[in-house]
């Protein structure tokens, strides 16, 4: 059996891919792109180790989806490959990008079966149409398409990248520094999705976003504090009394950003926003929100609808809802007829009761971002 162990990289911003989400967190089924490819490939053959370069800022949320061993990419392909070869010592290594989101795996296993025949294995694609290269026709017999994934001997891999130099793919850096290559005939499922244009040829060979819904549930309370603008829902309600807190104090939106990171499995507000960080000393809560929000689009979810419970003796909340209504629908980019406001007291009972502080609950529900059906990407 082959001495081969996998790369997949994954850590590039998909900057040519116009989506609400990041290209790697695209969901087929219920898997985000860069864990269905890795479980596509990983199942093709007993490889030695899995090897997953991620965005650095991913990282935290992607140990919640797998086994695997993720580390953290670099700024550029070649960075990320380098920092992953750090944890590979088999004689070969197989090398794909997340983008090529439906390698077969027969064309795997005829990399695999070519290992030995030259320094770096490469599947190609031939060129059927005409090519004009700077008004000049090229002999499209001489024009390959080169695919990944690769199948590099480990250590010409490494010393290849120690000599430097910047480049797409492991063939051009391999020959570059005189090593050998082979090729070999690719497969069109193997293209990579990268434009816009080009997503329509993969909706038939994977599956579309998974149609399930996430709900996440959120508390927070804070005692009174005078001499303190009191905000709730991003809203300013009372200029003489506020809520202690190392932030501004605002229970709604803490409230409403746990819940928020519950439907997506992703941590709380403690984790993302400690009491610790002198950065988050008195800042604007509207602030924590709005990172929240772009981490949840970046990752492939749309917010649906949010529901929210203001516990309070006082002030009277009756007069700030539509205000905090409206406010927090332009901070999640939802209608306010998807935010519903509700406040109740505690009859005069426990802190609450007792004029102390408030409380607020929220519950939040999430969807998977539909891109086969975003019109945005279609035109």
């Amino acid at each position: 059996m082959l001495d081969v162990s996998l790369i997949v990289l994954s850590a590039g911003e998909s900057s040519r891919f116009k989506t609400k989400a990041k290209k790697q967190w695209l969901r087929f089924g219920d898997e985000p792109l860069w864990l269905s490819v890795t479980n596509s490939l990983a199942s093709s053959y007993p490889f030695k180790d899995v090897i997953i370069a991620g965005c650095a800022e991913d990282l935290p949320y992607m140990y919640k989806f797998c086994d695997f061993k993720i580390i953290k990419g670099g700024t550029t392909r070649q960075n990320s490959l380098i920092n992953a070869l750090q944890y590979i010592q088999s004689e070969y290594v197989l090398v794909s990008d997340a983008a090529r989101c439906a390698v077969p795996k027969s064309l795997t296993l005829r990399l695999l079966e070519n290992a030995g025949e030259a320094d770096v294995i490469v599947p190609y694609l031939p060129v059927t149409d005409t090519v004009i290269y700077e008004e000049n026709a090229v002999n499209r017999d001489k024009v390959k398409l080169i695919q990944t994934p690769q199948l590099s001997k480990t250590e010409v891999l490494k010393s290849s990248l120690l000599q430097g130099g910047e480049f797409t793919d492991e063939s051009s850096l391999v020959t570059a520094h005189g090593g050998s290559v082979k090729y070999i005939l690719g497969d069109i499922r193997a293209e990579k999705l990268t434009l816009n244009e080009a997503k329509n040829s993969f909706l038939s060979l994977l599956p579309p976003p998974s149609s399930a819904t996430f709900t996440g549930f959120g508390f927070d309370a804070h005692a009174f504090e005078r001499d303190k603008a009191m905000y709730l829902g991003g809203v300013k309600v009372d200029d003489s009394y506020g809520l202690k807190a190392h932030s501004d104090g605002d229970a709604v939106i803490h409230a409403l950003i746990d819940a928020l990171l519950g439907a997506a499995g992703a941590g709380d507000i403690g984790e993302w926003f400690p009491d610790s960080d002198h950065r988050y000393k008195d800042i604007d809560s509207t602030k924590l929100l709005e990172s929240v929000v772009l981490f949840l689009l970046r990752v492939g979810f749309e917010i649906v609808h949010c529901d929210i419970t203001i516990i309070a003796q006082k002030p009277k909340i009756s007069p700030f809802k539509q205000a905090i209504s409206k406010r927090l629908a332009s901070l999640l980019n939802i209608s306010p007829a998807h935010i519903n406001i509700k406040a109740t007291t505690t009859e005069n009972m426990g802190f609450v009761g007792r004029e102390e502080g408030l409380a607020a609950q929220a519950t939040a529900t999430l969807k998977y971002y539909d891109w086969t059906t975003d019109e945005n990407i279609n035109r």
